[in-house]
């Protein structure tokens, strides 16, 4: 068992390392072919928190464990707004001044209420992977004709110039193109290798398919996502920071989602429909509580950063006092 224990922690490390490799080639890579910055930043960089999630969610479906996969999808959503959110406020309270986060929210909401949609009959079949990801695309399409055209009119806004800012330049291309192949092939063997030691770790405490990717995978492919907020709140670009939340999980939701029911169709785990979804779902419009004000741009505070944290601890207690009951 400690074999499988530095396993996964070894596969979750790399795993987080080559996603930002494989994100950095790849959008130096689409910078010297011409394509816009913005554009860049708000595909390819920001489905990079994500990409941990997506190859794990690959793997898991490859391997037959399509409840690891939307465990891991679930989970992650819980985990980036109760921990990651609920942790970095605590750091700093998080003004949110964005326009661009303001409109993003109820987004966020929307695909989170769709992914639910698809999986209240407790089968998730393939064409419903295939809509998710036609939504998929035309959320991006459209967000992306937003902030273009928004930039085109004058008006600025933070958000989308610290994505633009993100995407590295003056990169040779055969440089990008090395760590896109190096970050692409690690994240293939780093994802396998943690699907199996967590598998194996489930196997030996007795947990399902389902609480291992909602619990063990879930924090570890949201480490990303905790580590860009840490850097936005002490950097003070506090839009970034909850930018890189909400953002992920809107990817999540339609373009993680989808993978599993695309490669293996099938009956999912019940208590993924009549306990996480609705927890993913209740978080959610907590955090669009907290974020918009009544009067204009607030801040999530320290108070409700607690308040998030201590759910995530609570959730996080139900599920082993649940796995262990049973």
């Amino acid at each position: 068992m400690l074999e499988q224990l530095l396993i996964l922690l070894v596969s979750l490390a790399t795993l987080v390392w080559s996603a930002d490799k494989f994100v950095f080639g790849a959008a130096a890579f689409a910078r010297n072919l011409g394509l816009s910055p913005l554009i860049i930043g708000l595909t390819i960089v920001a489905m990079g928190s994500s990409a941990p999630e997506m190859m794990v969610a690959a793997t898991a479906s490859i391997d037959g464990k399509i409840d690891t996969a939307i465990g891991n999808v679930i989970g992650s959503n819980i985990t980036n707004i109760t921990l990651v959110l609920g942790f970095t406020a605590l750091l700093k309270p998080m003004l949110v001044g964005s326009m661009t986060i303001r409109r993003e929210l109820p987004i966020i909401l929307a695909t989170s209420s769709v992914a639910v949609f698809f999986l209240y009959d407790l089968n998730f079949e393939r064409w419903e992977g295939i809509a998710l990801l036609v939504l998929f695309v035309l959320t991006i399409g459209y967000l992306t004709v937003s902030s273009v055209a928004k930039a085109k009119s004058g008006e600025k806004d933070l958000f989308d110039e610290e994505v633009s800012d993100d995407v590295p330049e003056g990169v040779a291309t055969s440089k990008a193109i090395m760590w896109l192949v190096v970050g692409l092939a690690l994240l293939l063997i780093s994802s396998e290798f943690l699907v199996g030691s967590a598998v194996e770790i489930a196997k030996f405490f007795g947990l399902s398919d389902l609480i291992i990717g909602l619990t063990i995978i879930a924090i570890g492919t949201s480490l990303p996502e905790l580590a860009a907020s840490i850097a936005g709140i002490l950097k003070n670009e506090d839009d970034l920071a909850l930018g890189s939340i909400v953002g992920s999980n809107i990817f999540n939701a339609l373009a993680v989602l989808c993978i599993p029911a695309l490669i293996a169709p099938g009956a999912i785990d019940p208590s993924a429909v009549t306990r996480d979804s609705w927890i993913m779902l209740g978080v959610t419009v907590l955090l669009i509580l907290m974020a918009i004000g009544i009067k204009g741009p607030r801040s999530i505070n320290r108070v409700e950063g607690g308040v998030l944290l201590f759910s995530f601890i609570a959730y996080q207690y139900l599920l082993f006092g649940m796995a262990t009951s049973a």
